[in-house]
């Protein structure tokens, strides 16, 4: 009998994903940007829809129990997961060296006696170590772990609530205390906020193939997110307000909380760094079969950490944007063609050449229209409508041509 994952360990393993330093760095962003009256709309409502989308994207993989990219096969053909899978790893590999870098960077801050190099050779190591473990082996660590790091968290989360912003007058030398500016509109919130679920897009069904329950797995994972997300993002909010250049390290400091800070930041770099990893030996082996997943995690998780070391910081929010405009509009057409076209997983990719058209639509609305400031609702949105639009319309077309062969045949009898 195959292993099964259920409702709780799916639930701690998407709640890992979301606790990360760039969830609060976003957070720290949009708080430094933006008056605290107007930001939570658009923040709640872009990780709402977000979490939806999130949660029909990985409902695909449970119920046909194939990894993310094997579900995009009937979609957009053999060749088009292929360069999907190839886009999925290049992604992933960027994104575990973001994050492996933001670690890096903010214990930094707390004075370690480790330089930045050698912390990120020791996080990939620790990312690695959990790959070959495997996420069936590790289950029960990662429920402590993810226990721990809650109550860290939440301590850390109470004590910036408390901070007495007067008080902190001798930092702003140190951190350059300016009060918030509000550059941030609307839709520029709501971009920033569905940029993190969407970024889990070509990464959910990996896990998801393994549930017991579909459906209430899948919801449980994708609520589980979406809440810590939201979380990550307050208390970077709650940093922001503290002062407009503090930093992670600093707040940590700030709140008094020293080896506990530590590993918060560790344990958070570590638990989202794991499940991308692994995704990334997944999607390799959806380009090329007789690769073997754990041994591919493990190895992209040292080359992550070289890219790290090289500076691909410098180019994080850029490198988000990039992942919008790949993979929104290739959720929208997996979802359009996997819920209103019965016959997608039935034809080997019978009209992946549309599909991919409609894609590629949707990628360049998102490339036209992410430097229009004030665009309603935002790039990521409106590619995400327009390739799904354009599906249902080849849905339509494909629907009419094959009734009209069933009367022609009919019609020949």
């Amino acid at each position: 009998m195959e292993n099964r994952t259920g409702l709780f360990t799916n639930g701690v393993i998407w709640f890992g994903v979301a606790i990360s330093v760039s969830e609060i760095e976003a957070g720290i962003g949009i708080g430094a940007m933006s008056s605290l009256s107007s930001l939570w709309v658009p923040l709640v409502l872009g990780h709402v829809l977000g979490g939806i989308l999130l949660f029909f994207v990985g409902l695909i993989g449970a119920r046909l129990r194939l990894n993310a990219m094997e579900t995009i096969t009937s979609t957009f053909g053999t060749y088009g997961s292929k360069f999907f899978a190839v886009l999925n790893v290049s992604q992933l590999i960027a994104w575990i060296a973001v994050l492996n870098a933001q670690g890096a960077s903010a214990l930094a801050g707390l004075n370690l006696p480790i330089s930045f190099a050698l912390t990120c050779i020791l996080l990939a190591t620790l990312i690695a170590m959990w790959v070959y473990v495997g996420l069936q082996r590790s289950s029960k660590i990662a429920t402590v772990v993810m226990g721990i790091l809650s109550v860290l968290l939440l301590v850390l989360t109470v004590k910036l609530f408390a901070v007495d912003v007067s008080s902190l007058v001798s930092l702003s030398n140190l951190s350059g205390m300016t009060g918030n500016t509000s550059d941030l509109n609307f839709w520029n919130i709501f971009e920033i906020s569905i940029a993190m679920p969407i970024s889990w897009f070509p990464v959910i069904s990996d896990y998801t193939k393994d549930v017991k329950k579909p459906v209430k797995a899948t919801f449980v994972s994708a609520a589980a997110y979406t809440i810590a997300s939201l979380w990550m993002y307050f208390i970077g909010i709650e940093i922001a307000g503290i002062g407009a250049n503090i930093s992670i390290a600093q707040a940590i400091l700030i709140a008094g909380l020293g080896i506990p800070g530590i590993i918060i930041l560790v344990l958070s770099t570590v638990t989202t760094n794991f499940l991308a990893a692994n995704s990334a030996g997944e999607s390799a082996k959806a380009i090329y079969p007789k690769l073997n997943p754990k041994l591919v995690g493990m190895i992209i998780s040292f080359i992550s950490a070289g890219l790290a070391i090289s500076g691909i910081m410098d180019h994080y929010i850029g490198f988000l944007y990039l992942i919008a405009s790949v993979f929104a509009p290739m959720a929208a057409v997996l979802l359009v063609s996997f819920y209103f076209d019965k016959d997608c997983f039935d034809n080997d990719g019978g009209g992946w050449y549309w599909n991919l058209f409609a894609w590629f639509v949707g990628f360049i609305v998102y490339q036209v229209t992410v430097n229009m400031d004030s665009i309603m609702l935002g790039p990521t949105l409106l590619a995400i409508i327009v390739s799904a639009v354009l599906t249902y319309l080849g849905v339509i077309v494909k629907k009419k041509f094959h009734n009209q062969k069933i009367l022609s045949e009919l019609y020949d009898i």
